[in-house]
């Protein structure tokens, strides 16, 4: 029994070993000041990003005019509107609890097929 404890002993001391400390105690965490008072977003200006996201089917088409393509899959519709400096793809999805689609998501790109900014693309197609 005592040959039994003494083969153990290595083992506890290997397990106590690793509870200490691997370096010097971490300070504290404080704030730095009082945090600033949430912003309050500019009014849209009839142009750029935030005119289009949140409109529905009926808005974009006054905004545009009619859609080159107009196409429904499942839930989800996508308008495309082209001119000459791009073409913009909005995406429309019903969020819950609305019964109209919202425009939810903006592609753009020019007519080689390249990204380019969807507010320099909703300025240029607006009316």
């Amino acid at each position: 029994m005592k040959r039994f404890a003494f083969l153990l002993m290595p083992l506890l001391a290997g397990c106590a070993a690793g509870t200490g400390s691997s370096g010097p105690p971490l300070p504290p965490v404080t704030q730095a000041g009082t945090p600033p008072p949430p912003r309050t977003p500019a009014r849209s200006s009839g142009v750029g990003l935030e005119s289009v996201l949140d409109a529905t089917a009926a808005q974009l088409v006054r905004k545009f005019g009619q859609p080159r393509i107009d196409l429904a899959e499942g839930d989800a519709r996508k308008l495309q509107f082209a001119g000459p400096p791009c073409v913009l793809d909005v995406y429309l999805y019903t969020p819950e609890g609305a019964r109209e689609q919202r425009a939810t998501w903006v592609d753009a790109r020019n007519l080689a097929g390249e990204s380019v900014e969807p507010a320099a693309c909703i300025g240029a197609l607006g009316r």
